[in-house]
């Protein structure tokens, strides 16, 4: 199987490691990549929200599958210019990635599918805005009915943030408060046929202790020790189905990657969002621990034949990811500073630790420099959550960037506890 990835961060880094080390792909390439992609993947430069040059480039690779990772091309129709060209495509059309692009829409389909959400209104004026942020009072969630990269929401005891956060949104959707610990779980879809993945739980604010600003994400882990053994067939039977039926239904199947993020909530799991995609950072711990090799899932999908898939295989472990970001990260970050340590890491701890590139480009010397804000999610596995974290930060510790972050914390608490058990 010849297979085309379209995109340049974590996460597609992290599809490119596990679809390149399944037997059944034979050629692989990735557009546009970056540093640590080009190890493991041919890239090309290609725009990635322009659907048909990403289809033209299917063609001319003759991949049997192409992946598309980011939202952006996703809500931009990109998979649907590549179906138009006949290659199978993982990743919905763009009326059903407005399950993503726009938290309205994705309100309106919960209702309809009878789906646990929060309460919400949508709010376009300033009167409305008002009357939305008294009527649930504080602590407010406002999010941008579009797309933000991940940093569109606003949880705040602030009323003035919170309504200067609305007010610069042109539509935006403002809910109560859900209470409770927030999971991530993960389903491939055809469209008819919902396999979920195995949870995982990330880390937003930029700081330890979950201070500071929203991010695109700090970290993740999987499994969830705490997690009731029930939670995945329940999100199943009244979450991802009744969505997918319901888009179905609407004659907009979604096809691809579905994933809910998730409150476990005093009065029961309620949706938080949805996504049309693999998430970053939790991708790179689900992916970790997939023994099932990785096309085969994927194309199942895109060819409508999951149903006769095989059962998916785990590994019985942990994985941890901690990413390292630039400074000044979430606001505008410092890029171009170079990058030591990588291949200490592979030296020393490969393959139970590794690198995952996200916002990294290499130079005429082939020095690798940062080129984002999230630059590196450093990976590990283990028989435990303590053993995977030790190691992530063993190979945290080997990594100079100057100015850079990282928290600390990353699935500590829960390792304790799970330890302490």
């Amino acid at each position: 199987m010849k297979v085309l990835v379209i995109g340049g961060g974590a996460r597609e880094h992290a599809l490119c490691r596990s679809l390149s080390l399944d037997p059944d792909v034979t050629a692989l390439h990735c557009a546009p990549g970056n540093a640590g992609i080009a190890e493991v993947a041919e890239l090309h430069g290609v725009n990635a929200l322009d659907g048909q040059a990403v289809a033209e480039l299917a063609a001319g690779l003759e991949a049997d599958l192409v992946v598309v990772g980011p939202e952006a091309p996703l809500v931009a129709g990109v998979a649907d210019a590549v179906r138009d060209r006949g290659i199978p495509v993982f990743g919905p059309s763009a009326q059903a990635a407005q399950l993503e692009g726009s938290k309205a829409f994705a309100k309106d389909v919960m209702a309809a599918a009878a789906v646990p959400t929060a309460r919400s209104y949508v709010c376009t004026t300033p009167e409305e805005i008002d009357a939305a942020l008294d009527a649930f009072g504080a602590p407010y969630v406002v999010k941008d009915d579009g797309l933000a990269a991940g940093k569109g929401v606003v949880v705040t005891e602030d009323v003035e943030a919170a309504r200067a956060h609305a007010l610069a949104c042109e539509r935006v959707v403002i809910e109560e408060f859900l209470d409770g610990p927030e999971v991530s779980l993960f389903a491939v879809t055809d469209g008819e046929t919902v396999v979920p993945l195995q949870p995982a739980q990330d880390f937003k604010r930029a700081y330890d202790g979950d201070e500071g600003p929203n991010t695109g994400g700090m970290g993740a882990y999987s499994p969830l020790p705490w997690a009731d053994p029930k939670l995945v067939d329940e999100v199943m039977a009244t979450v991802l189905q009744p969505t997918v039926d319901e888009l179905r239904r609407r004659g907009t199947p979604f096809s691809g990657l579905l994933y809910a993020g998730l409150a476990i909530t005093s009065r029961g799991v309620r949706v938080i969002e949805f996504n049309a995609r693999f998430g970053d950072p939790e991708t790179q711990v689900v992916l970790a621990r997939l023994k099932t090799p990785l096309a085969g899932l994927l194309h199942a999908a895109a060819t409508g034949t999951l149903a006769t898939f095989p059962p998916l295989r785990w590994s019985d472990g942990a994985a941890v990811t901690v990413v390292i970001a630039s400074h000044n990260y979430p606001d505008t970050p410092r890029t171009g500073d170079p990058i030591d340590g990588l291949a200490d890491v592979v030296a020393q701890d490969a393959p139970k630790a590794y690198v995952l590139h996200a916002g990294t480009k290499r130079d005429d010397s082939g020095a690798v420099l940062s080129a984002g804000g999230r630059v590196l999610s450093v990976t590990a596995t283990g028989s435990d959550l303590t053993t995977a974290r030790q190691r992530a930060y063993r190979a945290v510790g080997r990594i100079s960037l100057d100015g850079s972050q990282h928290r600390t914390d990353i699935a500590a608490k829960v390792a304790d506890d799970a330890a302490g058990a």
